[in-house]
């Protein structure tokens, strides 16, 4: 009977104590929620007075963690009793272990005391990532507390620690560190691939920097961080309403860097249909902020979008597109970490006992993964220019080959042409000359046959005006570079002539520095011979004159040429003579041929001097 009772007694007392959570002084850490009890109010408007005043029942829970999902309609409680069992006062620290829940009510049911943290109302003492409550127990103290927690921003995520206060802070402050080491690792990537947009002006890299930014913000907010050291107070009330945008961002910028960077254009349809949703993306998100109806469904769009990238990555995968495969494997990388994130969300499986930072493990992954993606890109573009100036070159040499084949081939052509021409050119200055020399043969033949001396005269002036054109057609068939013409050989060829002709004693002095153009040489010699033949017949009829000279003078200053042909004797009236067929002559060759101008002096023999410029090789 004895030992029924003391069993009896044995179970009330564990029944008793089923929830309660011993401490004392030498406890560090200890999960409490499975040894908590809980009670979910789906109407949201139960006080601590109702929780225990009515016959509330809560539920015994045996889970560290307590996921929801996105709950906004309810709100959680937890009870749970703590004993210290020492003879000595004990300060712990109660850690909530979700820093996004709207509302974190404590109720000190023996004191009547309430402690709110929270998003909505964060503890301005607070320096931790999440909120954080004082428990003081006197010696043998048993308390009783009461925990509300609800969420209309995430997922409703309840996860309850106590702590020795130096084991929460050392455990705290390296937490911290571990999640600045990320946010400095992220921008790096964001300063190093800025630098390299800059330089290059690729815009994926642009993309890819926005992209980052964008999970640097979300991750701040995510985990707290930027509630404790960045916003203020009056600020995080906004900030929370635009979740849908800080959640979308990042996603946007990741559907135009992979636009961009995996070339998208090239599938038609495809690019397409995301260009045209990344082009109402951001208005479908502004519905959202406007309008609370359809708060449950807030990211829904962005869900969408990033399901077709995915979708998208796959298939140019598929497709052996290279820059794909890295973006598929950073995919890959995040796909199992937001997997094992939703199975922890749901209580099925708790990745954060194991890995507490796998979100940003996966991030700063797919990061790294998508900076090689960007390097293994310049590499192939290099590889791809390296090849491209090889190709250029070994075209360039072997077009170079061929314009020299090409060339020697047509300068042996032009060679061979040339010469041919210089030969026909030759052969028909020698016929003209022969022709020439005929018909001066013929009209010095008929020249015998004439007694009257003005058609004997005639007849040699006409002679003399042929043999002009003879020599210059002689001379041009012996050289090989007819476009110049030897004046100094040309003009005592010709006045050689005259003089045979005459048969006079005058001294003929040559004053020639330069060479004459073959086409004006034609008219010069013209002229020469018609000037020449004057001074022969007309100024040196005095017997008794002795040193009889006549001066020839041809000169050439920049492009004017002087021709001056002097002689010492007796000179002419120019108002008797200037009808004379010669002088017309030779005034007609000088402006009309020459383009040049003449002029007389009579005073003292007569001089004569004919300036012209010479001719553009070009006309």
């Amino acid at each position: 009977m004895i030992k029924f009772i003391l069993t009896i007694l044995l179970f009330c007392t564990n029944i008793l104590y089923a929830t309660t959570i011993v401490v004392d002084d030498t406890t560090e850490e200890l999960e409490i929620l499975s040894s908590s009890q809980i009670y979910i109010d789906t109407t949201k408007k139960l006080t601590i007075d109702d929780i225990t005043s009515k016959d509330i029942k809560f539920q015994d829970n045996d889970k560290k963690l307590l996921s929801y999902g996105y709950s906004p309609d309810f709100d959680v409680w937890v009870k749970f009793t703590v004993k210290n069992n020492s003879d000595k006062a004990i300060h712990k620290i109660l850690e909530y272990g979700n820093p996004l829940s709207t509302y974190v009510d404590l109720f000190d049911h023996s004191s009547d005391t309430v402690y709110s943290d929270g998003l909505g109302n964060i503890n301005q003492n607070r320096k931790s990532i999440n909120p954080i409550f004082s428990i003081n127990l006197s010696p043998n103290e048993s308390k009783i507390y009461y925990l509300k927690a609800s969420s209309h921003i995430t997922t409703l995520i309840i996860k309850l620690k106590i702590w020795k206060q130096p084991d929460f802070y050392n455990h705290e402050l390296k937490h911290q560190a571990i999640l600045f080491l990320f946010f400095g690792a992220m921008a790096i990537l964001v300063i190093y691939n800025l630098f390299i947009y800059i330089f290059s002006r690729d815009i994926s890299y642009l993309w890819y920097v926005l992209y980052i930014l964008g999970v640097i913000v979300h991750q701040m907010m995510y985990t707290g961080v930027s509630y404790i050291y960045l916003l203020a107070d009056t600020y995080i009330s906004s900030i929370i309403n635009l979740s849908v945008v800080i959640v979308a961002f990042p996603i946007l910028m990741l559907g135009l860097f992979i636009k961009n960077f995996l070339q998208i254009r090239q599938y038609y349809i495809l690019n397409r249909i995301l260009t045209i949703y990344l082009c109402i993306f951001p208005f479908l998100i502004l519905i959202f902020i406007l309008t609370d109806e359809f708060n449950k469904y807030r990211n829904i769009f962005t869900v969408i979008l990033l399901l077709y990238l995915v979708a998208l990555t796959i298939y140019l995968s598929y497709k052996r597109n290279r820059e794909a495969y890295f973006i598929l494997f950073g995919w890959i990388v995040v796909s199992i970490a937001g997997i094992l994130m939703y199975l922890s969300s749901i209580g099925v499986f708790n990745i954060y006992h194991y890995s507490p930072y796998i979100v940003e493990i996966a991030f700063i992954t797919e990061a790294v993964i998508f900076a090689i993606a960007l390097s293994d890109k310049i590499n192939t573009l290099q590889k791809e220019k390296i090849n491209a100036n090889e190709e250029l070159v070994v075209q360039k040499l072997t077009e170079n080959e061929r314009l020299e084949l090409q060339v020697q081939e047509k300068t042996k052509d032009l060679k061979l042409s040339l010469e041919e021409k210089t030969l026909l050119l030759q052969e028909l200055n020698h016929r003209v000359k022969n022709n020439m020399q005929m018909i001066v043969s013929l009209i010095r033949l008929q020249t015998n046959d004439i007694d009257d001396k003005k058609v004997q005269a005639l007849f040699l002036t006409t002679q003399n005006r042929l043999n002009a054109m003879s020599e210059l057609h002689e001379l041009l068939y012996q050289k090989e570079d007819i476009s110049y013409i030897n004046a100094y050989e040309y003009f005592t060829t010709l006045i050689e002539g005259i003089q045979d002709t005459y048969t006079l004693n005058i001294d003929i002095n040559y004053t020639i520095d330069t060479d004459l153009q073959t086409e004006q040489a034609v008219s010069c010699g013209i002229i020469l011979n018609e000037l020449v033949t004057n001074c022969l017949k007309y100024a040196f009829n005095d017997d008794t004159q002795k040193d009889k000279y006549i001066d020839i003078f041809l000169t050439k200053f920049e492009d004017k040429y002087t021709l001056i042909v002097k002689d010492n004797g007796v000179g002419y009236d120019q108002e008797k003579i200037k009808k004379s067929f010669g002088l017309i002559l030779v005034t007609t060759l000088v402006e009309s041929k020459l383009d040049g101008s003449i002029d007389m002096d009579t005073n003292y023999g007569v001089e004569t001097t004919i300036i012209w410029r010479e001719e553009d090789e070009e006309n």
